[in-house]
């Protein structure tokens, strides 16, 4: 989701270095970096900011229960989201193309607390919206992690997957 904005956007230039701090290592940090951007945006500012945000943060939590409360504010966000602010922030992203990532979070959160209902309705929801990924890296790694959650709720399994995103154990 986060790409070369079109107008500088500081919040949005805060996530990205929070986020890039996560993934080389210091995700107590950059959690704590978000948590307090979050509390400068609030719940009712800017949804690309909380949809980005909660998306990322959500990422930073190794158990699925505060990660999933995180992603359930991202999708949350997403519904509000125009696609006129999301032009504004990069001029080839599309809200659309958010969907398939949010409902595969939530989806891999739900399965590996072991709700393979919830689980199943929003990887389900994920594959409606997979046609909206780019037909790139980033596409492929997502349907490839969706064939991967998938096959986890069939085999009602919990673990978490080698390939998801977050702090490792």
């Amino acid at each position: 989701m986060m790409s070369t904005p079109a107008t500088p956007d500081p919040t949005m230039e805060a996530i990205g270095q929070a986020v890039f701090e996560g993934r080389t290592g210091d995700t107590a940090s950059a959690r704590q970096k978000l948590l307090n951007l979050w509390s400068e945006i609030g719940v009712t500012g800017d949804p690309l900011h909380r949809c980005s945000l909660a998306h990322y943060l959500a990422d930073l939590y190794e158990d699925p229960a505060p990660a999933l409360a995180w992603d359930v504010r991202a999708l949350d966000a997403a519904d509000a989201v125009t696609e006129q602010r999301v032009q504004e922030h990069h001029a080839g992203l599309h809200i659309a193309g958010f969907y398939p990532s949010l409902h595969l979070n939530l989806a891999d959160n739900y399965r590996r607390l072991g709700s393979f209902d919830a689980a199943t309705e929003h990887i389900n929801a994920a594959k409606k919206h997979a046609p909206d990924l780019p037909q790139d890296a980033y596409g492929a790694v997502l349907r490839t992690a969706l064939d991967e959650v998938a096959e986890a709720i069939s085999q009602r399994n919990t673990t978490k997957r080698p390939s998801a995103p977050g702090p490792t154990t």
